[in-house]
């Protein structure tokens, strides 16, 4: 006999997000069934493969085979499911806000399955949107096409995903808090009898209201936001003062404890598909509620500038770009992950093809998404990390994956015309390369 609605989950939208959530609520015992309207990723995860890049999730795709199943169709995915997760993007409105769109467009699809229910389905939004969403759009949709009463008849609550791409199983088993904002208590108890069920270490559950969760999750990530531009800021000061060194300060700063030590790197700007997206939700939605958002838009300006940065410190040892041969490790956003959406990285060497450069690129992960966006010109796809430093003159290290830290001060003698190395994260702040190569960094004064 299979397992009741209240035993299974289905999870909408088979991204890196909501699939490795699905992933892991199979590995924790739950019958998921997963919806997507792309049939190759339906065949894959019906095949126990992960058709994305996500660490970790190859592996527990096979262990979950048989039970994590994919389809297209809603009615066969919301009829047996007794909590139903949405995982769908909310990119960017031209205002800045978060497009409901997709929301709306799947809530159409799910609405009409509960029509016939007799016991209490509980839809959950995962994706990020700005308050009132879950109460003036999704809600009145939900009751308009089920004929149904939100509170009576099915649940409708607001989990906000605190994920991070490149460590999405770690952080769903592992999170450092559980946001549920729920229209009714029985909706907010069926959520997190969820978690109580898989996360390890007993985290802390804040239930709230819906509203009070979708502010939550912006809050959170334009918060780290400052947090990350502050630091970049001091690693700009830093260079500039005799000494500078960002990262003393940042560990002085990081033992206090209404600081914390993560966020506070000093390096390049941060990008991805969240961060930048979620500082101009804020802004646009203090702008509707007459409220300011001075920090935020302070923050959006440190970041814009960040690569051009990067840039001035290349002209600075090199003079004239024209015709220079320069290699750029890395092209993600950030480590473990494929995406270069908003990547500093990739804007840098955007920046450096601009100014008349010639370019060895490598990244463990992005390269073809980062092809996509910087094309073929003058530009060479490094086969590996040694082998992007070929004949360069200057090379960035622009993303720091542990992949680089393997790397030898004679990697970068034998392969490069000159041994000049900008590292902008202080990943091989060693003194083998201190000693061996031109040693650059971001966040630190070099004065000699």
């Amino acid at each position: 006999m299979g397992k009741t609605a209240s035993e299974t989950l289905a999870v909408i939208g088979l991204g890196k997000l909501g699939l490795g959530t699905a992933a892991c609520l199979a590995d924790r015992g739950y019958r998921v069934i997963g919806v997507d309207n792309n049939p190759a990723v339906v065949a894959a995860v019906n095949a126990g493969r992960s058709p994305l890049y996500e660490p970790g999730l190859e592996e527990l795709m096979g262990r979950v085979r048989g039970k994590l199943t994919a389809t297209g169709d809603y009615r066969q995915a919301i009829d047996n499911s007794g909590v139903v997760f949405i995982f769908v993007g909310t990119p960017s409105d031209p205002d800045g806000r978060f497009s409901t769109k997709d929301i709306e467009a799947v809530t159409r699809e799910i609405a009409p399955h509960l029509k016939n229910r007799e016991d209490f389905p509980v839809i959950v939004l995962r994706s990020t949107v700005l308050p009132g969403v879950c109460d003036d759009v999704i809600r009145p949709l939900l009751e308009k096409l089920s004929g149904r009463r939100c509170g009576v008849d099915f649940g409708l609550c607001h989990n906000p995903e605190t994920l991070a791409l490149g460590s999405v199983i770690h952080d769903f088993l592992n999170p450092d808090v559980v946001i549920i904002g729920e229209s009714d208590a029985r909706s907010g108890e069926a959520v997190s009898g969820i978690y109580q069920k898989v996360c390890a270490g007993n985290p802390p559950l804040v239930r709230t209201s819906l509203a009070n969760a979708e502010m939550a999750k912006v809050a959170l990530n334009v918060f780290l936001t400052l947090k990350m531009s502050f630091a970049n800021t001091l690693a700009e000061m830093c260079e500039k003062i005799p000494g500078g060194d960002v990262d003393v300060i940042s560990r002085v700063l990081g033992y206090h404890p209404a600081i914390g030590r993560k966020f506070l790197a000093g390096a390049i700007g941060y990008g991805g598909p969240c961060f930048p997206r979620d500082t101009r939700a804020f802004a646009a939605f203090a702008r509707q509620t007459g409220s300011q958002a001075k920090l935020a838009r302070a923050a959006e300006e440190v970041n814009a500038s960040q690569a051009a940065r990067v840039v001035r410190m290349v002209r600075e040892k090199l003079g004239d770009l024209t015709g220079k041969t320069i290699a750029v490790l890395g092209l993600t956003y950030k480590p473990n992950t494929d995406i270069v959406l908003d990547s500093d990285s990739v804007k840098i060497a955007a920046a450096l093809l601009g100014a008349g450069a010639r370019l060895n690129v490598y990244d463990p992960a992005g390269m073809e998404n980062a092809g996509k966006v910087l094309g073929r010109d003058n530009i060479r796809y490094a086969a590996s990390a040694p082998d992007c430093l070929r004949g360069a003159e200057l090379c960035i290290l622009a993303t720091p994956w542990d992949e680089f830290k393997d790397l030898k001060p004679e990697d970068f003698v034998r392969n490069m015309k000159k041994p000049v190395l900008l590292d902008c994260w202080r990943l091989l702040r060693r003194p083998e390369f201190l000693t061996r190569l031109d040693y650059l960094a971001v966040g630190l004064n070099q004065e000699r």
